[in-house]
């Protein structure tokens, strides 16, 4: 709880999660929300089953049974559809998923909650992260994590300066050469290895939403005049057109399990982070 002048003010968070995962991958998210450190926090869970193997469906199931606050929704008949798994994702997929997120923050906005935090299903997060996140202040913040997108590739994190996916500050006019623009990037890499809270132009995967932001509209439908693939960069540019500033933070990095052989790096996650 916090003090607002003489109101004392109860802090509600509700975690959403569309899910459509390889089972192994899904155990271990449930895994790492069951550890989630929330004193004085009251806290619900929304998912969305669009799973198609049942033993997934079951670890769902079993999550609601033993976790106070547990919604699992099916999807409406009218989203059923191709799946998501696997990262094999296409543009009905990605509306799909848009919306179902959408209706979390019309539910969070209905049912009086302070903080949204929306998460992917293949995303493990600290213990102390969720906390961390609300305690920053920021109306939009996301937990960094860093991933291989292809496997020959280097680690590059989910947040970005501008536009689609651009790492490096490049002011208006400005030309810069492969090399510099090489450099830069790796300059806003080694920035983010720092623990600490910095301003972005892009985020998603992993974030905490404030009331405040949710009131202002932001929200994950198309923007029409922006072709930009994804959902999470419709829901970045409507913020920054409410004036509402992006942040991420690196003090608690979670640990994205974005191929199955990474699994064993996932289970190493969990152990350190169960020693703090």
């Amino acid at each position: 709880m916090r003090l607002e002048g003489r109101r004392v003010r109860t802090e509600r968070l509700l975690i959403g999660c569309p899910v459509c995962q390889e089972p192994e991958i899904l155990e271990l998210f449930l895994r790492s929300l069951r550890r989630l450190e929330l004193p004085g926090v009251q806290t619900a869970y929304c998912f969305v089953d669009d799973n198609h193997d049942p033993r997934a469906k079951a670890l769902l199931a079993a999550f609601q049974a033993a976790v106070p606050v547990v919604t699992v929704e099916t999807p409406p008949r009218q989203e059923a559809g191709r799946q998501y798994r696997g990262h094999n994702w296409d543009e009905h997929a990605i509306w799909k998923v848009a919306r179902y997120k959408d209706r979390m923050i019309d539910r969070a906005l209905r049912e009086g909650f302070t903080h949204l935090f929306l998460v992917d299903s293949d995303v493990l997060v600290h213990p102390k992260a969720v906390r961390h996140l609300m305690d920053t202040g920021k109306a939009i913040v996301s937990q960094v994590f860093w991933t291989r997108w292809q496997a020959d590739a280097v680690e590059q994190p989910q947040v970005w300066l501008r536009d689609f996916y651009t790492q490096f500050d490049q002011e208006p006019g400005e030309r810069l050469t492969p090399a510099e623009e090489r450099a830069r990037t790796y300059a806003f890499f080694d920035m983010l290895r720092a623990p600490g809270l910095y301003e972005v132009g892009g985020l998603g995967a992993c974030t905490m939403v404030r009331r405040d932001a949710l009131e202002q509209g932001v929200n994950f439908r198309p923007v029409r005049n922006l072709s930009f693939w994804g959902e999470d960069r419709h829901f970045c540019v409507r913020a920054a057109a409410r004036d509402i500033p992006l942040f991420a933070d690196t003090v608690y990095p979670a640990f994205h399990v974005f191929r199955p052989e990474q699994l064993e790096g996932g289970r190493d996650f969990l152990r350190r982070t169960e020693q703090g």
